[in-house]
Parts: structure tokens; C-alpha cells; sequence
């Protein structure tokens, strides 16, 4: 049973991802890493239930500062992946989102339906102008997902940042609270 959540389809649903869930987040992480780890910096250090639990806890602190919060996809429920707003900055009204899927949950459209879910929850409920997607240019799964929320490429930050020893490119997409419709 769940208090809060949000159905994605019959068999999955979005819903908070909160510090008491760190042995089953840490356990998905796990299972999950390998394709985890080329894109996401926290499935380096997530590794044990308390590892888990410190990365949950920064993100419930920020949520109760009305900053950044994370959410997991269950899927039957099992945990398959989440969304999160890395950034949630309401003075100036922009926010960061990203997603992430375990392979055997993907191509069921679950990580465009939740990313649009949180878009739409930002956008019309919080009154936030811009939604970012920082994505790097080989990511193409999370590309089109950006193309299917309606994002435009704003332009690539060439080298910006090292991960797994080797410079990255990030390509900014972005949707505006006008471009929706």
C-alpha cells in the first residue's frame, strides 16, 4: 500500500522516494549499476543501505526547503528507476530534471510519462518557468525523451565537466512554461 504516488500506467507508478527506503533504493542501485554508470555520478557512491540513505536524506532536506526532490518508478511493485529535480530553485523559477530506468523496464514509455507528469506538475502547479534537461550527446534514449516533453537544444557546454576520467559535453534542452501546450 502507498500514500502518495502518482499511476503511470496499471502496473507502475510514480511516487516520492524518501531515507527510509535506502536498503531497497541501494539494493535497485545494485542490481541496476552497470547501466546505471555511465551516465549517473551517484551510482559510483551509492553502495550500501547507508550510502543510500545519505544520498536520500540531501534530497528530503532540499524538498523541505523547497528545493530539489526524488521520486522511483515501481513497476508491479518492484523498483525500476526514478525522476528527480536536481535543481528546484522557485525565486527564479527554474528547475533541473532528470530520469533514469532499469533496462528491463524500458520501452514502455515510463520514463517519458513520469518526466511529463513532474514537467506538468512544475510547470502548472508550481508556477516554475523553465524545465532543463542536461543530457550528454551520446545519451540518445534521453535525448528523444527531451524531443517527446516538447524540450528544445539550447546549445552543448563543450568539455564542462569529468566523469569516469574523461571531459564530457553536456547538451542543455529546455522547455518553457510558453511552449507548453
Amino acid at each position: 500500500m502507498t500514500l502518495f504516488g502518482h499511476n503511470l500506467t496499471d502496473s507502475a507508478q510514480l511516487r516520492p522516494l524518501e531515507p527510509w527506503q535506502a536498503e531497497e533504493f541501494a539494493q535497485y542501485v545494485d542490481r541496476v549499476r552497470p547501466h546505471l554508470a555511465p551516465w549517473l555520478p551517484w551510482a559510483h557512491f551509492v553502495k550500501d543501505t547507508e550510502s543510500a540513505r545519505q544520498f536520500l536524506q540531501r534530497y528530503a532536506d532540499t524538498q523541505s526547503q523547497d528545493g530539489g526532490r526524488i521520486f522511483g518508478i515501481w513497476v508491479d511493485g518492484t523498483m525500476e528507476g526514478g525522476a528527480l529535480f536536481r535543481i528546484f530553485d522557485v525565486p527564479a523559477g527554474v528547475c533541473e530534471m532528470g530520469v533514469w530506468l532499469s533496462p528491463d523496464a524500458q520501452g514502455k514509455g515510463l520514463v517519458t510519462l513520469a518526466a511529463r507528469h513532474l514537467a506538468d506538475w512544475a510547470l502548472k502547479v508550481r508556477g516554475m518557468h523553465r524545465i532543463e534537461w542536461r543530457v550528454t550527446p551520446s545519451n540518445t534514449r534521453s535525448i528523444a525523451v527531451a524531443k517527446r516533453l516538447g524540450m528544445r537544444h539550447e546549445g552543448t557546454l563543450r568539455e564542462v565537466f569529468a566523469f569516469n576520467g574523461v571531459r564530457q559535453d553536456l547538451e542543455i534542452w529546455a522547455l518553457l512554461a510558453g511552449d507548453a501546450a
